[in-house]
C-alpha cells in the first residue's frame, strides 16, 4: 500500500510539473544562420545566476569555417564596474532557430530564437525551460512600440513578462 502511494505521489507530481509547463519554446519557422551573426545588445532578461549583477551585457556570435558558432557573452559587473567575460561555442540544431550552447566542456544545452524582427534588429530568445528568457537587439535601446510588441509576443507564448530585468546600458 505503501508502494502503491509513493507511486501515484510521483505521478501526479510529473503531471503537476508538466501542466506548470505551459510555455511555448517553439522556435522560429524560418532562420537564416549567417544573418543572426554578430553583436547582440541584451535588453531585458529573467534573472539568473550566471548574468547576476551585469549590466552593458551584449553577445558575439561568430560563425566558424567548420560550422560552429564562437559565442562571447560580456557585461559589467554592477558591484566592481569591472566587465566580466565569457566564451563559448554552439552548434545548429536540427530545427531552424534552435541552437545547442555549451559555455562549459561539452555540456550543451537548448537555445531557442522564439520570435525574429524581420530584419534581423531584434530576438525573442528562450532557454531549454521557462526558467530562461532574453529579449535582444541589434542596438543598446528598441522603440516603445517594439519592445512592447515583443513583450506581447513572450505573452502569448506563455511567459510572465513581470520578471523580466532591464539591463542598463548607461546611454
Amino acid at each position: 500500500m505503501l508502494i502503491l502511494l509513493a507511486v501515484l505521489l510521483l505521478a501526479l507530481g510529473a503531471l503537476y510539473a508538466a501542466a506548470s509547463e505551459k510555455i511555448d519554446r517553439t522556435p522560429v519557422g524560418s532562420f537564416d544562420l549567417g544573418r543572426y551573426m554578430g553583436t547582440w545588445y541584451e535588453i531585458a532578461r529573467y534573472e539568473h545566476r550566471f548574468e547576476r549583477g551585469l549590466e552593458a551585457v551584449e553577445a558575439f556570435y561568430a560563425l566558424r569555417p567548420d560550422g560552429r558558432i564562437d559565442v562571447v557573452n560580456s557585461g559589467e559587473d554592477f558591484h566592481s564596474g569591472k566587465r566580466r567575460v565569457s566564451r563559448g561555442k554552439a552548434v545548429p540544431g536540427r530545427i531552424p532557430g534552435r541552437l545547442r550552447v555549451s559555455f562549459f566542456w561539452f555540456f550543451y544545452t537548448e537555445y531557442n530564437v522564439l520570435e525574429l524582427g524581420e530584419e534581423y534588429d531584434w530576438a525573442l530568445v528562450g532557454g531549454h525551460t521557462s526558467k530562461y528568457l532574453w529579449i535582444l537587439s541589434r542596438t543598446p535601446t528598441l522603440p516603445a512600440v517594439t519592445l512592447n510588441r515583443i513583450l506581447h509576443r513572450a505573452v502569448q507564448r506563455g511567459y510572465t513578462t513581470g520578471r523580466l530585468h532591464y539591463v542598463d546600458h548607461g546611454r
